[in-house]
């Protein structure tokens, strides 16, 4: 029998359950992720107890959803999800139940989860009860829903785009029967709310192959929740630094940036403005003049109908904005490339530029990589040198033009700008001695 370490406050909820005459077992995820030799994110319990009766065993609990027979045991502050064996009647909004019905059977609670190898539950005495075949399953990479495909999609839609991304998660390919459903139903994803759909394209972004958001456009689930990409994906590129469509170009651009939520929103959308914008010239070659502009302003829609937070939004469309912006590589140019952009934004932007050059053709690849990597040096030894690169770092302050009788308002900051001008060009003058000295020459 194989045995799974439980946590020891897993272990005492259902060893307490159990003292009480009830089932209980680790359930879901949790087993997955130990059978995988993962460490488990949260633990939850099943069990064949309802709700008051759960709480009877238990001294401190919260009712986090009651009505579905879910109950947090809370242990030493630490939250314990306990839910009671339940069917879940007919679904009527491809999302919630018309009813809940408790059973005392954990085999048909099992029949209502999403996939095989989520539906596992375990203690120590039964050891693993896998109804299901998702041993099998989790052996051979692959993901296949509980009994019949269509009803699991069809209780609750977002299961559609987890398929996906459990799928990118863990590597596993779909079932043939499940991506099957998945075309048939993809369109009910119209229904779930755009927080929900956000939380799986995340979790999706952030895996290990975030590329296969191509597996979510060929099962048509784009369509409903991003079209704007399957428009990227129909559009070639036939032009010499291309060798993909804008869509695939995405896909290859999102393998080479770090997971971190805003660079790989921005890696998936930097050009998909860019079928706005496609012409072609004479000799066929296609051009997107006027694409970081248009790209930047989709995000934002893309972003808000998402309802994305602000800060990522704003992270986005800088990241965005200067994909494209390509300083010489000489200091005084990076200099100011950093002023421009910000500090805070410049080493994210110059991961995008690299991705996105690593994501085009060969042809002279090596000549922009050479470029990024000489940029990214001489920001290093800017950095190193302490020279400055914004206001903030400037010698001199507005009171110190005040002090000089310059009036408050406009003046104040043009003049500021026109020195920091002074010491992007020339690093050494950002002195304090200097500066005033400069401010009271072009005042007088």
């Amino acid at each position: 029998m194989t045995q799974i370490q439980l946590p020891e406050k897993v272990n005492y909820i259902i060893s307490q359950l159990e003292q009480a005459g009830f089932e209980a077992y680790a359930v879901g995820g949790c087993v997955r992720d130990c059978l995988l030799g993962r460490q488990p994110s949260d633990w939850d319990v099943t069990t064949s107890a309802k709700p008051l009766q759960v709480k009877d065993v238990f001294r401190h609990t919260i009712d986090t959803g009651i009505q579905h027979g879910t109950v947090t045991v809370m242990l030493d502050h630490e939250g314990f999800e306990v839910t009671t064996y339940r069917l879940d009647g007919e679904y009527e909004d491809s999302r919630h139940p018309r009813e809940v019905i408790f059973t005392a059977n954990l085999i048909e609670d099992l029949k209502r989860r999403d996939f095989t190898i989520n539906a596992f539950a375990y203690n120590d005495k039964s050891g693993i009860v896998d109804a299901f075949d998702g041993i099998k399953d989790l052996s051979e990479g692959v993901l296949r829903c509980v009994g019949d495909a269509s009803e699991r999609f069809g209780e609750d839609a977002l299961r559609i785009l987890r398929a996906v991304r459990f799928s990118a998660q863990l590597g596993f390919s779909i079932a043939e029967e499940t991506k099957t459903a998945i075309k048939q139903l993809a369109p009910s994803l119209c229904q779930i709310s755009a927080e929900r759909i956000q939380a799986e394209l995340v979790k999706l972004l952030l895996s290990d192959h975030p590329d296969f958001m191509r597996d979510a456009y060929l099962l048509g689930i784009t369509k409903a929740v991003l079209p704007e990409l399957d428009v990227a994906f129909a559009t070639a590129q036939h032009n010499p630094h291309h060798q993909y469509t804008v869509g695939e170009h995405l896909m290859q651009s999102l393998l080479h940036i770090q997971a971190d939520k805003s660079l790989r929103l921005a890696a998936l959308l930097h050009d998909i403005g860019k079928p706005e914008v496609k012409t072609t010239d004479e000799q066929g070659i296609d051009h997107f003049h006027g694409h970081v502009e248009v790209s930047e302003q989709m995000a934002a829609g893309i972003l808000r109908r998402l309802k994305f937070d602000n800060d990522t939004m704003t992270k986005v469309q800088k990241y965005i904005r200067y994909h494209d912006y390509k300083p010489e590589p000489n200091a005084r140019a990076v200099r100011r490339a950093v002023n421009k952009i910000g500090a805070e934004y410049f080493r994210p932007v110059m991961a995008l530029w690299r991705a996105d050059t690593l994501a085009q053709s060969s042809y002279e690849r090596q000549q922009k990589l050479a470029q990024i990597d000489a940029v990214e040096q001489l920001y290093t030894e800017i950095l190193e040198r302490n020279q400055c690169i914004s206001l903030k770092t400037l010698e001199i302050t507005g009171n110190d033009l005040l002090a000089l009788g310059v009036p408050k308002g406009k003046q104040i900051g043009a003049l500021l700008n026109q020195l920091l001008e002074d010491v992007l060009q020339e690093p050494e003058h950002n002195t304090h001695e200097y500066l005033m000295q400069k401010a009271r020459e072009i005042v007088e």
